[in-house]
C-alpha cells in the first residue's frame, strides 16, 4: 500500500525521499485502510522508514491489532529520489529524462533495490505481508510482480489504497 495523504501531497510537490508528515486526511485514509486489513490475516509489516509511510503502517497496525513495534523498516522501499525536483512544484509533463537531468534516481537503480526487497520478502515465513511504502517504489513492485503491468505504465496509486499483488 502506499502512504496516506502527506502535506507535500496536498501542495501538489514532489516528496521523494524529503521527510514529510501525513495530514490529517491522510490518517484517516490509514484508520480506513486498517478496518479494511482486519480480515486479511496480517502477520508482518514491513514499511519506508519515512514519516509519511511509518505512522501510516503504525495506524494500520493499531487498527488490525498487530503491535506496531514489530513493523519491520526497509530503506530499500523509500521513495524514488527526485534530486532538485524534491519539493518543487509536480507536473505531469515532466518526462523520466527530465527528472535525470535534475538528478533524480533512474528506473534501474529503483528497480534494483525493490527486487533485492522482493528476494528478502519472498525468504520472509509469513503468509500475508502488509508493505507500506510510496508511489514510484510501489509501481516498481508491482512492474516486477506483474509482467503486464510496466514501470513505464502511467497509473498511480492511490493515497492508503491496499493493492494484492502476491
Amino acid at each position: 500500500m502506499r502512504h496516506g495523504l502527506s502535506e507535500l501531497n496536498i501542495k501538489g510537490l514532489y516528496a521523494g525521499s524529503t521527510d514529510t508528515s501525513l495530514v490529517d486526511e491522510g490518517r484517516e485514509q490509514a484508520r480506513q485502510a486498517g478496518q479494511t486489513a482486519k480480515s486479511l490475516s496480517i502477520d508482518l509489516i514491513v514499511s519506508s522508514p519515512l514519516s509519511r509511510a511509518l505512522e501510516t503502517a503504525q495506524i494500520v497496525a493499531k487498527e488490525i491489532g498487530y503491535t506496531p513495534e514489530k513493523i519491520v523498516i526497509d530503506n530499500r522501499i523509500t521513495e524514488r529520489y527526485f534530486g532538485r525536483l524534491e519539493a518543487q512544484p509536480y507536473a505531469k509533463t515532466h518526462t523520466d529524462e527530465f527528472r535525470l537531468k535534475h538528478g533524480a534516481e533512474n528506473q534501474e537503480s529503483l528497480l534494483k533495490r525493490t527486487k533485492q526487497f522482493l528476494e528478502w520478502l519472498e525468504a520472509q515465513p509469513a503468509d500475508n505481508i502488509l508493505v507500506v511504502s510510496h508511489g514510484s517504489t510501489g509501481r516498481a513492485l508491482r512492474s516486477l510482480v506483474k509482467e503486464d503491468f510496466p514501470f513505464s505504465h502511467p497509473h498511480q496509486l492511490g493515497n492508503a489504497k491496499l493493492y494484492q499483488w502476491l
